[in-house]
């Protein structure tokens, strides 16, 4: 598997100020292709203390794969924040994290950071860091999706 994924400046610069506009964990959708990155989807927080923990609505979840399925952008992964912490996985994501490959970014502050869900990952026993390789311009409205970007909530 590739140690690298790939998002646009205005697609990080989204999630951070998402991100910094809610105390609460925000979570969503990674689309895309392969390690690719090709649109963020907000998806609610349906934890029971979304103050501290994220589980994404599992009907936007079950849309987005089914759209997947019928030809759409496929679920490479998904975000979430960590608004009182570090942007890295903590023991409660480890737990909660399926050996699958799939890529998780976390959003904490201005960083935003990007790991791979696997068995026997180099932290807590289920992330492999992953570089970001950030691209593009600045200008969210030149972003895959910054036109059409629906900010969570």
């Amino acid at each position: 598997m590739a140690t690298m994924v790939r998002i646009t400046i205005a697609q990080r610069n989204e999630l951070g100020a998402w991100a910094a506009a809610d105390r609460d964990e925000i979570c969503g959708l990674l689309l895309g292709a392969g390690d690719d990155i090709t649109r963020l989807v907000p998806c609610r927080n349906v934890a029971v203390d979304p103050s501290v923990r994220f589980e994404i609505d599992p009907g936007a979840l079950i849309a987005a794969h089914r759209a997947a399925r019928n030809g759409g952008e496929r679920v490479i992964g998904h975000y979430h924040s960590h608004p009182s912490g570090v942007a890295m996985p903590s023991p409660r994501d480890a737990a909660d994290a399926a050996p699958d490959g799939s890529i998780w970014l976390i959003v904490a502050g201005e960083a935003v950071t990007a790991w791979r869900a696997v068995a026997d990952g180099a932290v807590h026993g289920r992330f492999d860091p992953l570089t970001l390789d950030v691209t593009g311009c600045a200008d969210s409205g030149d972003s895959p999706q910054g036109r059409n970007a629906i900010p969570p909530r």
